[in-house]
């Protein structure tokens, strides 16, 4: 892991970890409960060996949150963030275009509680392009016994359908960091001075 990895990794798990104590104190708010999803969302980036296990328990957080307060558009745009990760990570088209739709709904619910949010509607954009680039992920790796005429131009198409990816999650981070830090902004406010 790179140092800039590494300096996320120990962010989100210092976040997940507070996430977790303020739940042990109140486990009704929902925001917390929110930041706690979308520190896991960003910890299954972190690590690609417990990925698929650290979005499921996000978007168990996330539900909690949705059950407690189904309005919440942030926890609504989080969970369709952790949808599209387990899509593009889903080998299985149609497994991977189930989660794309539920990513969708999810974004077009957040769309509908927060109509101004930009971020928002650029997920729910992404959303409709996403199975045409996770096609297009899939249609570039080699498969099977495809016949390859070099290595070269082999590792070339890996590289790109690999540099696609990390574009792609690259972005998805970006998006669901930003909410993440807001929410830790808005909670760790310093008091008025006197």
């Amino acid at each position: 892991m790179d140092m800039e990895n590494l300096d996320r990794y120990v962010f989100f798990e210092h976040a997940r970890k507070a996430a977790e104590a303020a739940y042990a104190d109140n486990p009704l708010d929902t925001d917390n409960l929110t930041r706690w999803g979308g520190a896991l969302l960003e910890l299954s980036q972190c690590n690609p060996e417990d990925s698929k296990k650290l979005l499921q328990e996000a978007v168990s957080k996330l539900e909690e949150a949705l059950t407690l307060n189904p309005q919440k558009h942030d926890a609504l745009w989080c969970l369709g963030n952790a949808f599209t990760n387990h899509a593009l990570l889903s080998p299985e088209i149609n497994e991977a275009s189930s989660y794309f739709n539920k990513a969708s709904d999810y974004f077009q619910q957040a769309c509908d509680q927060d109509p101004g949010n930009e971020l928002y509607q650029k997920s729910l954009e992404f959303s409709f392009k996403a199975p045409e680039v996770y096609a297009q992920f899939h249609k570039s790796r080699p498969i099977g016994a495809e016949p390859s005429t070099s290595s070269a131009k082999t590792a070339t198409r890996k590289k790109k359908s690999s540099d696609l990816k990390y574009d792609i999650f690259g972005w998805v981070i970006l998006a669901v960091g930003i909410v993440v830090w807001v929410g830790f902004a808005k909670n760790h406010m310093p008091p008025p001075p006197r």
